[in-house]
């Protein structure tokens, strides 16, 4: 594998936690591989976690109706973004593969990771309305979710209490990394490692060290292209692609479902 520059946007409060042995793991075996491994520590930070006008230097366009978006692309353009969105941006521009590594909260990525999010992702940087999804601006890098959960695999089936765990990665897979034009590797999903014996979570950690051998040659996910869908319809999928769809027993994707079954494991493993 050539060498590669990684960002790692990691939040978790403890050093000594299963995350941090993650975080660390990434760290080295991609440096072995002569990789340019950037950690964005995001509490070593005391990374601001909400997006207001101190995001922008100076006097904001609008002072009676604030509108984050319009404000921050305009900022963006004119080189006006707090000095914190802007070093993120720059780790982010260089890199060619970016690992968010976090404990799942409410189903979701911790406050301070949203935050990053939020601010850092911002309009005109990192997504435009004729640069998303396939067409995205990031459409050459790759992006990746690795993470602990609280509940055992069972509880994120299909049949478990907390419902199939591709239709929660849907939002966060799809709706950020996918539509920021990222090419979406599978995500590495920690199994409630602190209801285990040390022993399986030193399994859980190997199996990580030896999938990121060979991380960035994976085949990323699979999305609807954006073309397949109709920009004057209201960005409806194209009649000719729901007929070529029609008699098939899935839909398409966990989110354009097209009212059937759903793919299985399709934000899971590449490939399904």
């Amino acid at each position: 594998m050539a060498a590669k520059k990684v960002l790692v946007v990691y939040a978790h409060q403890s050093a000594g936690s299963f995350n941090a042995a993650a975080k660390d793991a990434a760290v080295e075996v991609l440096g072995t591989q002569g990789c340019t491994v950037d950690v964005s520590d995001l509490y070593a930070l005391k990374f601001k976690a909400t997006a207001t006008a101190e995001d922008i230097v100076g006097e904001v366009k609008n002072q009676d109706h604030f509108r984050y978006a319009e404000e921050t692309k305009l900022a963006w353009k004119e080189g006006k973004l707090s000095e914190d969105i802007v070093e993120e941006q720059r780790k982010l521009t260089q890199a060619d593969l970016v690992i968010f590594q976090f404990p799942m909260y409410w189903f979701s990525v911790p406050g301070i990771m949203k935050g990053w999010i939020d601010r850092v992702l911002t309009s005109g940087y990192a997504f435009t309305q004729e640069k998303r999804y396939s067409q995205g601006i990031f459409k050459d890098k790759k992006a990746m979710l690795s993470f602990t959960t609280g509940s055992n695999e069972s509880m994120f089936s299909a049949n478990g209490i907390n419902g199939d765990m591709n239709v929660t990665l849907w939002p966060l897979q799809n709706g950020i990394l996918h539509y920021c034009g990222f090419q979406v590797l599978a995500p590495q999903i920690f199994w409630a490692p602190s209801h285990v014996k040390a022993e399986a979570r030193g399994t859980m950690l190997g199996g990580w060290r030896t999938r990121l051998q060979g991380l960035l040659l994976e085949a990323p996910l699979s999305f609807t292209p954006s073309d397949s869908f109709d920009g004057a319809e209201g960005f409806q999928l194209k009649p000719e692609v729901q007929e070529k769809h029609e008699g098939q027993e899935f839909g398409l994707t966990v989110g354009t479902h097209q009212g059937k079954r759903l793919p299985p494991n399709s934000q899971i493993r590449a490939g399904v």
